[in-house]
């Protein structure tokens, strides 16, 4: 046997579950064979595994190559190209201002007749529990995962609401002051009736979700960590 590194990519790593994993396989497994493996190993990964490109030491796998030892083997779907127009795009954790033109304009496209932007801002005072004044908040993410997650979401939003064209989502980071805003989902699509009101608030709600950030509330009554109640599901990786 021997031991090789297994990285999964876009939609195959949603499928697979995982970024990657470490497998023995038998010495002489071709790429045909490694396929007929994967799909035993991770029975989510598409039933036709043809579909499903191969990379060994980053460089194509085709059927009849034989996997080496300590190899470095990528699993995904054919790469973003060719026919189809690329749709903007944008996912970002920052300790910026939000600038919500800019933003508009990087979504923007020569059909889109109409956006939809959601904003959440620090309040100076909160009414949850027995009410509280707020100095300022504190924000924290862990960066990689959650701009991943912030392209699962926006996924999930063309999934439902396929006309919609633009997509940002921004998460603010840092120390923030009541009245700055923390957070933006927008979308653009050639009309308002096409849901962009509905997918922003779709993209909102499952940020809080599944997008892992955390704030801190700091106020005259000291500082607390305010976490959510929502555990994820298998559906949600």
């Amino acid at each position: 046997m021997i031991s090789i590194r297994v990285l999964f990519f876009a939609t195959f790593r949603d499928m697979a579950g995982s970024k990657e994993a470490n497998l023995e396989i038998p010495e002489g497994t071709s790429v045909a064979a490694f396929k007929k493996i994967l799909g035993d190993q991770f029975p989510n990964l598409p039933k036709n595994m043809q579909a499903v490109l191969i990379a060994v030491n980053k460089e194509f796998g085709f059927d009849e190559d034989i996997i080496p030892d300590e190899a470095e083997v990528a699993v995904f779907p054919p790469v973003s190209g060719g026919s189809g127009e690329a749709l903007p795009d944008v996912f970002r954790v920052t300790n910026e201002v939000v600038d919500l033109n800019a933003i508009l304009e990087e979504i923007t496209r020569e059909t889109t007749g109409a956006a939809c932007f959601f904003t959440g801002m620090v309040r100076a005072v909160t009414e949850r529990g027995d009410g509280h004044e707020t100095a300022y908040l504190e924000y924290e993410a862990y960066h990689q995962m959650a701009e991943e997650k912030m392209r699962q979401v926006a996924e999930e939003m063309r999934a439902k609401w396929p006309s919609i064209e633009g997509i940002a989502i921004v998460q603010r980071v840092g120390r923030l002051q009541p009245g700055t805003p923390t957070v933006m989902v927008a979308c653009t699509a050639g009309h308002r009736d096409t849901g962009v009101f509905e997918a922003a608030r779709y993209g909102i709600d499952r940020l809080k979700q599944i997008v892992p950030v955390w704030k801190k509330e700091v106020g005259p009554e000291g500082e607390e960590w305010v976490e959510g109640e929502y555990l994820p599901t298998q559906g949600d990786v």
